[in-house]
């Protein structure tokens, strides 16, 4: 269930700028509203290095980031970039604020379904065997040690930190900081979206929440402004594995693809890291509790599309809805 910026409600003569790249694994897009070609320009294209940055230290697809680093030297304490600090810290407050519903600790578990590469080299590739052990790790997100005077990350012996989405929110978050102070902007790091502000004359950026069985149709338009959203879901990272088909979403409780009725999860929230790991945890638990999940949370909506085609909102995502929609 991917989401976009609906370019065609926005207001024209705005002073809209735009730009459009691969990183990180997806298509990133860059807007910056009421300022000349001659500043926004310089700001976008510093905004796209600080994204080349982060990639380049929280990618576990290349091979001398700090993360694979980290890795590589499981068991051991391993001095980290400022870059890893930050996101490693906010992956252990996420696994807190879900009750271990997302866990950075779950890369081995994603490379025994067969993720183990790059997924534009595994789209469309039958994977390899399961590795042994699928679902019998003995470890997880408590067991990570944080040095904040030494700034050195422990994970346990033969562990793997995947950072996924969070590397993408927290990214897109800290662009969307930066940005801010040349104008009004949104970040779109593959539908993980931050904004500040919003276009002049416009209450927020809309932002269309695709339906995964028709993608070219939308669920709804929603109205983003000094805040973030994200979707997580099944629908597109999924590929097959020993004849069954296997996607991305790790159940920490299991080890395992999660089993769920849902097929993704959209979430608005202050922040677009909460609206992530909020977004994916709503995913592992299922419509009802997912449902039920969301609606115990302040300043937390979202939209949750069943398997079957049926979706269902949280009482305030009305609130966001554009009037236009």
């Amino acid at each position: 269930m991917a989401a976009s910026v609906q370019d065609q409600a926005l207001v024209a003569g705005s002073k809209l700028h735009r730009l459009c790249f691969k990183a990180m694994g997806c298509g990133m897009s860059l807007w910056l509203a009421g300022c000349e070609p001659a500043v926004a320009y310089p700001h976008l294209q510093a905004a796209r290095l600080s994204i080349e940055l982060a990639e380049n230290e929280l990618s576990r697809f290349r091979p001398a980031s700090g993360l694979s680093r980290m890795n590589r030297l499981s068991g051991q304490p391993v001095p980290v970039s400022p870059i890893l600090w930050e996101v490693m810290s906010a992956a252990l407050e996420a696994a807190k604020a879900t009750h271990g519903l997302y866990d950075p600790t779950v890369l081995r578990a994603l490379e025994s379904a067969g993720y183990k590469t790059s997924f534009e080299t595994l789209k469309g590739q039958q994977a390899g065997q399961k590795g042994p052990g699928e679902g019998t790790y003995n470890y997880s997100w408590k067991d990570i040690l944080l040095d904040p005077v030494a700034r050195t990350v422990t994970i346990p012996v033969e562990a793997g930190i995947d950072l996924g989405g969070i590397a993408k929110g927290w990214t897109a978050r800290q662009v969307a900081q930066s940005l801010g102070e040349a104008g009004p902007c949104l970040v779109d790091a593959g539908g993980d979206i931050a904004a500040r502000g919003a276009p002049p004359g416009m209450a927020g950026w809309p932002v269309g929440v695709a339906n995964p069985l028709q993608p070219e149709l939308n669920l709804t338009v929603l109205t983003v402004c000094d805040g973030g959203m994200a979707t997580s879901g099944i629908d597109y990272r999924r590929w097959t594995s020993n004849g069954h088909l296997q996607h991305h979403i790790i159940d920490p409780r299991t080890g395992s693809p999660a089993r769920t009725d849902l097929l993704a999860v959209t979430v608005m929230a202050q922040d677009v890291v909460h609206a992530e790991i909020h977004a994916k945890a709503a995913l592992i638990l299922g419509a009802s509790a997912g449902w039920d999940y969301l609606s115990g949370l302040d300043g937390v909506e979202g939209v949750l599309m069943l398997q079957d085609g049926s979706n269902v909102i949280t009482p305030g995502l009305e609130h966001y809805i554009w009037k236009d929609a």
